[in-house]
């Protein structure tokens, strides 16, 4: 090789290195990841069930990561707008977002045009908590077990009413699930959003809710409502009182709201590893589970793999009882 030569040689093998660098993302390359804060979109607003599951599981991430996971509250649109926003965020490890049985089971089988794939435009890190629907009554009614509801609701179809925050919300699906397999009729009143629907139900304006146990847990403990039914495999320990949907009649009434980190798709393989890996740290701290727990959420922590599989699931269901109850956006 003469001299001339090599200087050329090797200013090729260097632009070639370089390229090929640049087109690693640099969160897959840089061992210092993170090395900034990371944003954590939350598609509701603050103070509800999941931003009250979101916030305590921030904290902790932070601590096993090093750096501030700083919520990023968006709610609207059936978490459209939320969800919207992190699938369209860059692939770098630096926004994640809270995924729930809203954003990824039922908006994507509710609305027409909606702004992501629920799958193609994600990279699942793991599934956090489940929160048991709970059926939950104005402490005044008369109604203390779900045989209650049914001998009520037959004697008089169509009276008795149940709430969600809109058509085609989680509180709404579960009360059609139920409706169907007790072969009752019930009244849907649909609200804007779930801001007075509690208060509704606590007023005695409206006779029950199909809510998770993290919304509905609070008013239950100070004693405003009252819960009759949960839909887990057996009773929550914090609720000893209230039997199961399966001990009162309905085993296959199996219906819970979910959360769970998702990252925007093709976020390098290294960072979800990393970001798992924190998560599995940051569920077994005290104030983490100690906080689930007071809400009435069970922890759970699953691989990318499993969340993946789960998700898929949910899909399918919902998109069945969505076609059978013919509801529409």
């Amino acid at each position: 090789m003469t001299a001339k030569r090599f200087p050329a040689l090797a200013a090729a093998a260097l632009a070639m290195a370089v390229t090929a660098l640049a087109l690693v993302p640099a969160a897959a390359r840089a061992d210092d990841y993170p090395n900034r804060p990371i944003k954590l979109i939350v598609p509701f607003p603050p103070g509800g069930g999941n931003d009250n599951v979101a916030r305590p599981i921030a904290q902790k991430l932070s601590d096993a990561l090093g750096q501030q996971v700083i919520i990023d509250n968006r709610p609207g649109a059936g978490t459209m707008i939320g969800a919207e926003a992190a699938a369209h965020a860059a692939p770098d490890g630096y926004t994640l977002f809270l995924g729930s049985i809203a954003s990824h089971a039922i908006s994507p089988n509710l609305y027409a045009r909606v702004p992501y794939d629920p799958v193609k435009d994600f990279e699942p890190v793991s599934l956090l908590a489940s929160a048991p629907t709970l059926l939950v009554v104005n402490t005044h009614t008369p109604y203390k077990t779900v045989k209650d509801v049914l001998v009520a609701a037959k004697a008089s179809p169509g009276k008795l009413t149940y709430g969600s925050a809109g058509s085609g919300t989680p509180p709404h699906l579960s009360g059609e699930i139920f409706r169907s397999q007790a072969g009752i009729d019930l009244l849907h009143v649909p609200y804007k959003g779930g801001s007075g629907l509690l208060p509704d139900v606590i007023a005695g304006r409206i006779d029950m809710i199909f809510d998770t146990a993290a919304s509905a847990m609070p008013h239950v403990r100070s004693g405003n409502l009252r819960a009759i039914a949960i839909a887990r495999a057996t009773r929550q320990p914090d609720l000893p009182d209230v039997p199961t949907f399966a001990e009162q009649g309905f085993p296959k009434f199996q219906t819970s709201g979910w959360y769970g980190i998702l990252a925007p798709a093709k976020t390098p393989k290294p960072v979800i590893d990393k970001l798992y890996a924190a998560l599995q740290k940051a569920m077994v701290q005290p104030e983490v589970t100690s906080r689930l727990k007071t809400l009435g959420v069970d922890s759970i922590v699953s691989t990318p793999q499993e969340f993946g599989t789960f998700i898929r699931a949910e899909l399918d269901k919902y998109k069945q009882v969505i076609r059978q109850a013919d509801i529409k956006e």
